[in-house]
């Protein structure tokens, strides 16, 4: 893991830094430049045992500035302007993430019989749109050279990370029956809290600890409710359940990477925050290129030998315009049906996952990936409850049963304990 977050690239020279007294101020006034002060400061050394980690370099002794980044407090116990900016765009995910879930729902009605062609011309898709956007907004000055310039070691873990999380996902899924694979996801969390600890050295109170464990139990409760009475885990084998769960730690392990460049990108671009498209191009290529890689296991785990892809891909994609589709598989079962809903669902749930992954990856940036994961927590029950409801396409709606009122209230609380305001530790000096 060393070798996969060393520079590659010299840290360009900086003018001498302002007085500690200085520094400490406006670390206080802007947490992210707080790091800045660090680096320019306290110049990079190599990591020693029991010192340090690999966002704000080694020293037994933390310096001043590097106490207020690590607790990223101004008396809350929350991230300055986390009732301002950061708020506002975790009600926008949250918004966004509720329609891609009712959305991809909707979709499924004119796809039914070709999901897998859904994810993969989203997956492919997103590439040209992604360098589309980055290509604009470096002709317009906003994306620099140096942007550009940063090590692609990291992004290309970050796509090999979310293949492997899409092809262990794959595998499992096709063996675990249904309510089990959201429950089984809800360790993204928990991962996500590891690695946030391990990779970022960050620190969390017992409280939000406490609070992640509510979320993903509220989350399970809420989501278990639609199984069946009994053990529906008995009869899988233990080897499908774990790859889910090693599936949610590759995606949790790519999102904290994520995280991860943004805070390194400020570093390197001497205060300039990282631009997302920058993130988002590189991170899909490097993800469709191993997909691309993995498409001949991924096609046989959907079902869809890997000869008749050409076909299915045919298929699908008249499906997608709304000319019909015709697939003939395994047992020449013909599917000959108006895929009606065709193209505005699709149109439209793709627009919305773009949008949505754009407020995430928005939201890494403003926050951490941990909090970006909780709002996306929260619209799991919501659209479920949504999803439940009488709508166009989907007349028929569903009842929820008390276990999933429960659910979502213990899911509530989790988020408010999470982030119940801390008094801010005293900060010593060296």
């Amino acid at each position: 893991m060393d070798l996969l977050f060393s520079s590659s690239l010299p840290l360009s020279p900086s003018p001498s830094p302002p007085p500690p007294q200085i520094l400490a101020r406006i670390a206080v006034r802007n947490p992210r430049i707080s790091l800045m002060a660090f680096s320019a400061s306290h110049p990079r050394r190599r990591r020693h045992s029991g010192g340090g980690s690999w966002v704000g370099g080694a020293s037994s002794a933390k310096p001043r500035v590097l106490a207020t980044f690590m607790a990223s407090r101004d008396g809350t116990g929350l991230p300055e302007g986390f009732h301002g900016g950061i708020a506002v765009g975790s009600a926008v995910t949250v918004l966004l993430a509720v329609m891609n879930r009712v959305l991809y729902k909707l979709a499924l009605v004119p796809m039914k019989h070709f999901p897998f062609f859904l994810a993969q011309i989203t997956t492919f898709g997103y590439v040209a749109v992604y360098f589309s956007i980055l290509y604009v907004r470096y002709r317009l000055g906003i994306v620099t050279k140096e942007m550009l310039a940063l090590p692609k070691t990291r992004f290309m873990a970050i796509g090999v990370l979310e293949a492997l999380g899409v092809a262990l996902g794959m595998s499992a899924g096709a063996m675990l029956p249904g309510p089990a694979i959201p429950i089984l996801s809800q360790s993204f969390l928990v991962w996500q809290l590891i690695f946030s600890i391990v990779v970022l050295g960050r620190k969390y109170s017992l409280n939000q600890i406490f609070g992640c464990f509510l979320v993903t139990a509220g989350v399970i409760l809420a989501v278990a409710s639609g199984a069946n009475e009994g053990q529906f885990l008995s009869e899988v084998d233990f080897i499908w359940p774990a790859l889910m769960i090693l599936s949610s730690a590759f995606q949790a392990g790519a999102s904290i990477l994520k995280e991860f460049v943004f805070i390194d990108g400020a570093k390197r671009l001497q205060g300039k925050p990282l631009d997302i498209f920058v993130v988002n191009s590189f991170g899909s290529g490097f993800q469709a290129l191993f997909v691309f890689l993995l498409l001949p296991l991924l096609s046989n785990l959907r079902g869809i030998p890997f000869t008749e892809l050409p076909a299915y891909v045919k298929h699908g994609a008249g499906c997608f315009v709304n000319v019909g589709g015709n697939l003939r598989g395994k047992k020449s079962k013909i599917v000959n049906k108006y895929c009606e809903g065709a193209p505005l669902l699709p149109l439209l749930f793709i627009v919305m996952n773009m949008a949505f992954n754009i407020s995430l990856l928005n939201l890494v940036k403003m926050s951490s990936a941990l909090v970006a994961s909780l709002a996306a927590t929260l619209a799991v029950p919501t659209s479920i409850y949504i999803l439940s409801l009488p709508m166009a396409y989907m007349p028929q709606g569903t009842s929820l049963n008390t276990s999933f009122i429960v659910g979502t209230a213990i899911l509530v609380l989790g988020l408010l304990l999470y982030n119940i305001p801390q008094p801010a530790k005293q900060i010593k000096s060296d």
